[in-house]
C-alpha cells in the first residue's frame, strides 16, 4: 500500500509558476514505481499531464504542457515534483499524483492515487 499526499497548489496569475509535490509513504514501493501527474477540471475527464519512470530515465508530457511543465523525483525523499511555469487559465484543475508499475499515460495504468491539490490560474 502506498499513501500519496499532494501539496503546493493554490491561486496564481496567468504567467506565474507553481511547484507541486507528492510525498509517498512507502519508500521501497515508491522507488520502484513510475509516478504520474493527472488533472481534472470541473465537468471534464481526468487527463494525463506528465509521467516519470522509477529512475527518472523516462519522462513524458501532454502536448498541452510541453515546454512549460517539468516532472522530477527524489527517491531519497520519496517525493515527485511538478514544476509548472507560464501557467494559463486552462491549467486550472485539481492535480493528482499517482503511482504505477510502468510510465503510463492513462489513469488505468496506476494503482495508487493521492487526494489531489487545487490549482487555479486567474487571467
Amino acid at each position: 500500500q502506498v499513501h500519496l499526499v499532494e501539496s503546493g497548489g493554490g491561486l496564481v496569475q496567468a504567467g506565474g509558476s507553481l511547484r507541486l509535490s507528492c510525498a509517498a509513504s512507502a519508500g521501497r514501493t515508491f522507488g520502484n514505481s513510475a509516478m504520474g501527474w493527472f488533472r481534472q477540471a470541473p465537468g471534464k475527464e481526468r487527463e494525463f499531464v506528465a509521467v516519470i519512470s522509477w529512475n527518472g530515465g523516462i519522462t513524458r508530457y501532454a502536448d498541452s504542457v510541453k515546454g512549460r511543465f517539468t516532472i522530477s523525483r527524489d527517491n531519497a525523499k520519496n517525493t515527485v515534483y511538478l514544476q509548472m511555469n507560464s501557467l494559463k487559465p486552462e491549467d486550472t484543475a485539481v492535480y493528482y499524483c499517482a503511482a504505477g508499475a510502468a510510465p503510463s499515460t492513462t489513469p488505468a495504468g496506476y494503482t495508487y492515487w493521492g487526494q489531489g491539490t487545487q490549482v487555479t490560474v486567474s487571467s
